[in-house]
């Protein structure tokens, strides 16, 4: 074959030998892609070049957010995300007595320190659920979360509730709401006695921000892009990304990259060390 095209057989096999010997590069190249992929699919693909980039410096890679987004854009991947419609509404008839202590200090020093709560709607088959969410602002942390059929307060006061318990509050904090009707009523208060009550003024949604950046996030990045037919689906969606996902694996700018529960991790480990010393 090789007399019949004219090539020598040396040739020949130098050329296949090139062909088949892959470059130290595109090796580095392939196996980086698959990191890529892995911590793509890890972060339920709702990562883009941003915090895949700070996934893979955190590993040791040494490596550019131009070339992940190129890398991600030959692996035909991308961030997924949709964008939700919302309304929201603020009324009371308690305007004047609202104060809005926290005045956007969104940084305290510890867990425990500020609260924020808020509710928002998830729509489904017949009508819509609505996700209220506590939020401990040192770390981001969504530390408790309710999902219900109605917007009574009744639903309300158990999450507090349970969110005390669990957070072991022994002394007053700030928690921190928007003026809607379960949080300026008679039972929102007497479960927040020992709280220091803070409001947001009213049409003013920045006051808020951080809890309700969380719900446009869960919905952006990940409900909405389900069919929710019921309110069991709904749940087990809102637990999935809350407690497997956003918790305990997704990294946040604000947490230095890092996820909301490592941060209080490392928080209880530097206290715990003072303690010791």
């Amino acid at each position: 074959m090789c007399d019949y095209v004219g090539i020598s057989r040396s040739g020949y096999y130098q050329r296949e030998k090139r062909h088949n010997h892959q470059s130290p590069r595109k090796l580095r190249k392939k196996f980086i892609q698959g990191e890529i992929k892995a911590i793509w699919l890890k972060s339920l693909c709702i990562y883009g070049a941003g915090k895949i980039t700070q996934e893979l410096r955190s590993k040791g890679y040494k490596i550019a957010e131009r070339t992940v987004g190129k890398y991600m854009r030959e692996l035909g991947i991308h961030a997924v995300y949709l964008t939700p419609w919302t309304t929201t509404t603020r009324n009371s008839k308690f305007d004047k007595q609202l104060i809005n202590i926290l005045d956007e200090q969104f940084n305290p020093l510890r867990p425990n320190a500020v609260w924020c709560i808020d509710t928002t709607y998830i729509p489904v088959h017949d009508g819509f659920v609505y996700l209220t969410s506590i939020m401990d602002l040192y770390s981001r942390r969504i530390i408790g979360w309710d999902l219900s059929e109605t917007l009574e307060v009744s639903n309300v006061i158990p999450l507090i509730e349970k969110t005390k318990h669990s957070r072991h509050i022994s002394k007053p904090l700030i928690m921190h709401s928007d003026r809607g009707s379960q949080f300026t009523s008679e039972a929102y208060n007497q479960v927040t006695a020992n709280m220091t009550l803070s409001y947001s003024k009213k049409a003013y949604p920045w006051d808020n921000a951080c809890i309700e950046s969380f719900h446009a996030l869960i919905k952006r990045e990940w409900i909405n892009r389900f069919k929710i037919h019921s309110y069991s689906e709904a749940k087990r969606l809102v637990f999935q990304y809350i407690e497997t996902f956003y918790n305990t694996v997704r990294i946040h700018s604000h947490c230095g990259f890092k996820s909301p529960k490592q941060l209080e991790d490392e928080y209880q480990t530097q206290i715990q060390n003072l303690v010791v010393a």
